[in-house]
């Protein structure tokens, strides 16, 4: 979903006008890079934890190469999702693994009785 579908989506249920609500998603966004940068963390309960950390410097390696390559420390931006979004995200994990039962199920039944398996056999 991009920022534009979330926009027109926001502005459908509750009766903005798309240029309105634009407005204000960006000025939500924006406030979370500027409380990020000044604060290096920001909580949204039943959302999650964005948090600045310093990511140190490393030894890497260049694929390509295979040259021994430095990475300089960096600032990077991590997420915590919170109890909401966990339980929600797995909810999916169970409904997924329902509908990978369920089709299991219905592969092993509609095999049963179909001869050995096997390419070439009659039966």
């Amino acid at each position: 979903m991009t920022k534009k579908e979330i926009v027109k989506t926001i502005s459908e249920e509750i009766g903005l006008t798309q240029l309105k609500t634009k407005e204000i998603v960006q000025k939500t966004f924006d406030a979370i890079v500027e409380t990020l940068v000044d604060e290096r963390r920001i909580e949204l309960r039943n959302f999650g934890v964005f948090e600045v950390k310093k990511r140190a410097a490393r030894k890497a390696r260049n694929p390509r190469t295979g040259t021994k390559v430095h990475v300089p420390a960096k600032f990077v931006v991590t997420f915590k999702p919170g109890k909401e979004m966990e339980e929600r995200v797995r909810e999916l994990e169970r409904q997924e693994a329902e509908k990978d039962a369920r089709r299991d199920a219905e592969l092993a039944a509609g095999n049963m009785g179909h001869g050995t398996g096997t390419y070439g056999d009659s039966g």
